[in-house]
């Protein structure tokens, strides 16, 4: 198949990249210095960092054309809040400025004397809490949001009229008391037989809600809430009663941007952590074959690349997200990865060669090789550009054009590393001391002597360095047990429950980011929304529903219309229909007991001043046009309960939505937290949307770089065999499917390629007629570099495995399944399951009925010489069947 083959890709490659290795070989200070310039030069962009640095939650973390911001913008234009005297917090179109602390009782029960006198201090001190501001003395109650001429207060504490005298003989309805609704107070409650009283509480909320009408107040707020996060933990101590856990406006954005602060000092670890390992495996008892400056170099090459991209990106000014801080450990991995690709093509060329010449050859083997592997990594790193969320949009663009530099640097500096280092080699001389030693062991010599000062030795039959002994073990031991019946069967039904555990996963994991998980674990928010979600639970938040055009409020049917949208939406699952608001309700019912005539227009809008002298709060819910002669647009309340998980609050907002949609009169539904449930909404869609994409990307690339349909189908298959391992045990280790976990998924799909493709390439292209002979010969060429390759990924992002963060910790955790799966499926799975096709062998190299051996001489060289030494994992080894055949 003639059009099937990729000589026009291949060739013109090989060339240039041997053309390049020649000029890095005569002219390796330039490649060596140069790149140290640059990257000083570029790197120069991390001046950009502050004024690049975004880590807005909202921005970041929801979707960029979300509904709900829309929906947002409508009621802010519309019903602007006022603070300074018709504060009301369920008519709020954002969470305003506040302080809060939830109060938890150590017995069983909060309403006591003892505790409410804890409670009663406590509220005390914070309200005396003061600065000072250009001479100025603030407090609590001069920057208080007003209603009326009293600060907006605690509705129980109003009950009792502050006196914990009266907690235990008070009779406190539930979920109303006196008019409120205390439900979002008074948690964790215990009903009496009736089920309207409180009998037990286990838990009771304050808050202190402040004015933010302009921007004066904004900063006082914001200096008085600077003030409670200070002092609040101090009046703690002596509270034997009641344990108190806090939080404000400002809690959550200022705990997330400590993030990046507090991961920094792990960047050290890694880089120690990944020489360490270079050193080690590049690490010989030979004192001048040793390459241990080399696998260092290799590791800074890494770190070059680094410093180079994210300053490029700074200098252009792209956004950078706290979750972009994961990168630098991913591409230390890569980086390393792509050295050891070039170190093991290397050590493959004759020693006896020029260096130039040995380079050239490493090039047009290796750099081809992890040509593929940037070209893959990097495309699904690009196509997660598509994503909706900002934070994914920031990492993929950095980790995508650094994977490029870690490329462009691997084949400057760290191939001028290897030249020069090549260089000392051929003069023989140490690798530490840099002087000349003998290449032969003398007698007499001590055996500590021949090792430190005698060096040089050499495979002399193929006149290149000595072979690992790893290799040996896959050929010898691990692939013949592998391709045993009895070993297949196993695998097989390892593979089966490894599926069906997989698929059960999928089915059962969540979606969306929990907001708590933004913040460290040792962060005081984690205690509030332990509390919060332990004992308020129940109701969820208090909806408005907004009629967004003019209609005929005094039409009956209207008002029949209105009332009908209404019902739909109180028979919901999610609300409580007893807990709606209508002032439209109540305007009808006064009218009807005050004989008021509501029928026409100008008497139904003259007489709204009496709705609103019985319920000053609702003039906030009706906007009236400039000329008074009409209603713009007016709004309702219902409460949502029982909506405590993210299916729930999903399936809760998608009902709503739909409702609404249906309804004739022009609805539309919304709270601040809905800014946050949007993202429920497109993660799975915009999730399947990237893997599908990227997917196509990769089977088209395998499709134009390896030459047999076959093979390349079973790189698709491994794609998604490993994209749903991933998925399911995501599930399995409590990590939902957010804007974090989900660009990991488009990752897993470049890495599942890295270790599969070849694998199966070099099954379907070997000569042996035999399929275990065939496994167990690509096993050989491959089993070590994807250890290698596997092993130096985990080990750059190991230390992100004890971060304090979830965004931290998530990412390790999917990585880690991502080259677990990846690497198990290379070496395990994809052996047995291709030894079960023999269809799947090179059938023009294995059917001697046919051809004699010179035609399967000349059809194996046609075939397999120009595409064996593409492996992404280690480009040199896989070669090594080229210079077999």
């Amino acid at each position: 198949m003639a059009w099937c083959q990729t000589d026009c890709i291949e060739k013109p490659l090989c060339a240039a990249f041997r053309k390049l290795g020649t000029c890095v070989g005569q002219n390796p200070w330039w490649f060596l210095l140069v790149p140290l310039v640059v990257s000083g030069g570029i790197g120069a962009g991390f001046c950009f960092f502050a004024e690049n640095e975004s880590n807005n939650i909202e921005d970041q973390f929801t979707p960029t054309n979300g509904p709900a911001k829309s929906e947002r913008e409508f009621i802010k234009e519309h019903f602007p809040t006022n603070d300074s005297g018709f504060f009301s917090r369920q008519r709020l179109y954002t969470e305003g400025a506040f302080a809060s602390f939830i109060a938890v009782s150590k017995d069983s029960n909060i309403l006591t004397k003892a505790a409410f006198e804890e409670i009663i201090l406590i509220d005390k001190k914070v309200k005396d809490f003061h600065f000072y501001d250009n001479g100025t003395v603030y407090n609590y109650s001069n920057l208080c949001a007003k209603a009326g001429a009293t600060c907006f207060s605690n509705a129980l504490l109003d009950l009792l009229n502050y006196d914990p005298n009266l907690v235990e003989n008070t009779n406190i309805s539930y979920p109303i008391a006196n008019r409120s609704f205390i439900a979002n107070i008074v948690g964790g409650v215990q009903l009496d037989e009736i089920g309207t009283v409180i009998k037990k509480a286990k838990a009771l909320r304050l808050r202190y809600q402040l004015r933010e009408d302009d921007e004066k107040n904004k900063r006082l707020s914001l200096l008085w809430i600077e003030k409670f996060l200070s002092e609040f933990p101090r009046d703690l101590a002596h509270s034997t009663h009641i344990e108190v856990s806090h939080f404000t406006s400002v809690s959550r954005q200022e705990e997330f941007e400590k993030n990046s602060k507090r991961i920094i000092p792990l960047f050290s670890v890694t880089y120690l952590l990944s020489i360490s390992f270079s050193i080690i495996s590049c690490m010989r008892l030979d004192c001048v074959r040793n390459k241990v400056w080399v696998a260092a170099l290799g590791v800074i090459s890494a770190g070059l690349a680094v410093l180079t991209g994210f300053g490029f990106l700074l200098y252009c000014g792209i956004s950078f997200a706290i979750n972009t801080a994961n990168a630098p450990f991913l591409i230390l991995g890569i980086g390393v990865d792509d050295m050891f690709i070039m170190l093991a093509n290397w050590q493959k060329t004759k020693v006896h060669d020029k260096v130039e010449d040995r380079l050239a050859k490493t090039y047009a083997e290796a750099a081809v090789s992890i040509t593929i592997t940037t070209l893959t990594n990097v495309l699904a790193f690009y196509i997660g550009v598509m994503t909706p969320f900002p934070s994914v949009q920031s990492f993929c663009v950095y980790t995508g054009t650094t994977i490029l530099f870690c490329f462009i640097y691997n084949i400057t500096f760290f191939g001028a590393v290897l030249a020069l280092n090549g260089r000392r080699e051929a003069s023989n001389k140490h690798w530490l001391t840099f002087r000349k030693v003998e290449e032969d062991h003398k007698p007499g010599e001590s055996k500590l002597y021949a090792l430190c000062c005698v060096g040089g030795t050499y495979n002399q039959e193929s006149g290149a360095e000595s072979e690992h002994k790893v290799y040996f073990f896959f050929k010898k031991y691990y692939g013949p047990f592998l391709t045993n019946r009895w070993t297949k069967v196993i695998v097989a039904l390892l593979y089966v429950g490894y599926l069906t555990g997989s698929i059960y996963g999928c089915l059962h994991i969540k979606e969306g980011i929990d907001l708590r998980n933004l913040a460290f674990d040792d962060s005081y928010v984690i205690k509030f929304y332990d509390d919060e979600s332990d004992f308020f639970s129940e109701y969820g938040p208090r909806v408005m529903v907004t009629v967004t055009e003019s209609v005929e409020y005094w039409d009956s049917t209207i008002q029949d219309e209105i009332e009908t949208c209404m019902g739909c939406l109180e028979n919901s699952t999610h609300v409580d229909r007893e807990l709606s608001e209508s002032w439209l309700r109540m305007y009808i019912d006064r009218a009807e007991k005050m004989s008021l005539d509501i029928r026409e227009n100008k008497t139904f809008i003259g007489n709204l001043s009496k709705l609103f002298n019985f319920v000053s709060t609702f003039q906030q819910d009706i906007e009236l046009s400039e000329d008074k002669m009409s209603i713009r647009a007016s709004r309702f309340f219902i409460q949502i309960v029982n909506v405590s998980d993210s299916f729930d609050q999903k399936n809760m907002l998608i009902e709503l939505r739909n409702l609404a949609r249906e309804c004739r009169i022009p609805l539309l539904v919304y709270h601040p937290a809905f800014i946050y449930f949007d993202q429920f909404l497109v993660i799975l869609t915009t999730t399947v949307q990237n893997i599908t994409v990227a997917t196509a990307v990769m089977l088209i690339i395998s499709l134009l770089l390896i030459p047999n349909p076959v093979c390349s189908l079973w790189v698709t298959f491994a794609i998604a065999s490993v994209l749903v391992g991933v998925a399911g045990f995501m599930a399995f280790w409590g990590v939902n499917l957010d804007s974090i976990s989900m660009i990991n998924l488009v990752i897993c799909i470049g890495f599942s390629v890295d270790f599969t493709a070849h694998i199966s390439y070099a099954f379907v292209s070997n000569d042996k007629t035999s399929a275990n002979e065939r496994a167990i010969d690509a096993l050989y060429t491959l089993g070590y570099p994807i250890l290698q390759g596997a092993l130096s990924t985990i080990i750059g992002i190991a230390v992100l495995s004890v971060a304090g963060s979830y965004i931290f910790r998530t990412f390790f955790k999917i990585m880690f399944l991502v080259i677990f799966f990846g690497a198990v499926h290379g070496i395990m799975f994809m052996p047995v399951i291709l030894t079960l096709y023999q269809s799947c062998g090179n059938q023009n190299l294995g059917s001697s009925n046919i051809h004699d051996s010179k035609e399967r001489s000349e059809s194996r060289n046609a075939h397999s010489y120009q595409h064996v030494h593409h492996c992404k994992i280690n480009g040199a080894d896989s070669c090594e069947l080229t210079e077999r055949y």
